[in-house]
């Protein structure tokens, strides 16, 4: 039994992230299907965006085709519906809307090639999912074409694959180094359950930065966002507060003119770990100040899949980059799905 039948034994929905463009997405979602046809496992197949074009519709380069087997689910605009190579059954026309018309949902009913395109928000790609369940699929893959960020999100799927590879940098250490960093964020304790935590989500309804202390006291900022706003956060901070919730992007800018030792003393909330823009080494920096930091929600990471070749011609040795990888991701399944 290969990879794709231990995870479609633990999860229902899965999104395919790349951490950068031709990180090795596409080429991880063909070796996930073809196991599935070797499995015998029913799918479904969306995305947020579209893929399965033969070329790259920003840089031109090459890609690889999307090809479906009989019998999988899969959703297709209207306009992308007579493009496809395969014989498509329509069983459903959706409410969704996409900037290539409205979107169906079809059965491959003779294999072919597939362009694939799904709904453009987060969470319609979750409802969408939730129709395509009821058409037999066993297992439901999510390309995330456009935002790495919003597909990565855990309201959208049950847990992600990571896709990473030579084109991060031509320093094979630095590569695993940021695949660790992501990973190592997208695993960040959530806040227990107790009454701050209810307080967050009850109050949340507008997405504005709270203050919550240890009475149970709820102080809502009125800041559009957290950028740029530390110094305004400091003068918030008192002796009593417990909790600074930050529903935005998270980024240096957030806390670095927070006094230290109120940075120490309370402990930061995000809604999920897709709303971090730090970088390693300053992620690491903050942490040793006694930064502290949970989340309402982490992601599941289920695997992670290499890619040792860049478009810009370099390449890794195949098995020292999984060896590279695999040792500084123990706890996680590591494959070259180019061998």
């Amino acid at each position: 039994m290969g990879l794709l039948y231990d995870l479609s034994t633990k999860y229902k929905t899965l999104s395919i992230v790349g951490m950068a463009k031709n990180a090795g997405k596409t080429t991880a979602m063909n070796f996930l299907i073809e196991e599935a046809m070797d499995e015998g496992i029913r799918l479904g197949i969306t995305s947020i965006g579209r893929d399965g074009e033969s070329q790259d519709l920003v840089t031109g380069t090459e890609k690889p085709k999307i090809y479906l087997d009989q019998d999988t689910i899969v959703t297709v605009p209207t306009q992308l519906y007579e493009l496809a190579d395969a014989g498509l059954e329509i069983l459903k026309k959706t409410r969704y809307s996409t900037p290539m018309g409205d979107l169906l949902i079809c059965r491959v009913a003779d294999s072919g090639y597939v362009q694939i395109a799904g709904p453009p928000a987060a969470m319609d790609t979750k409802r969408v999912c939730e129709e395509m369940m009821q058409y037999g699929c066993e297992l439901i893959l999510i390309d995330g074409a456009i935002d790495r960020k919003s597909i990565a999100s855990p309201e959208t799927s049950d847990a992600i694959i990571l896709s990473t590879g030579a084109v991060l940098s031509r320093s094979m250490r630095k590569v695993v180094d940021e695949t660790a960093h992501i990973v190592n964020l997208y695993s960040i304790p959530e806040m227990e359950e107790g009454e701050a935590r209810t307080l967050i989500e009850e109050n949340n309804f507008d997405d504005k930065i709270m203050l919550i202390s240890r009475d149970g006291k709820v102080n809502k900022l009125d800041l559009a966002t957290g950028l740029g706003s530390s110094r305004f956060i400091d003068d918030e901070i008192d002796d009593d507060t417990e909790y600074v919730y930050i529903p935005g992007a998270f980024t240096n800018s957030v806390i670095a003119d927070i006094n230290l030792k109120k940075l120490k003393r309370v402990k930061f909330i995000l809604k999920n770990p897709t709303k971090i823009f730090l970088s390693a080494m300053d992620w690491g920096l903050w942490r040793k100040k006694g930064f502290r930091v949970n989340v309402l929600k982490n992601i599941e990471i289920a695997a992670i899949t290499v890619n040792p070749w860049a478009p810009s011609g370099y390449t890794f040795d195949s098995d020292a980059l999984v060896a590279a990888m695999q040792e500084a991701l123990p706890e996680l399944p590591i494959i070259d799905v180019r061998v």
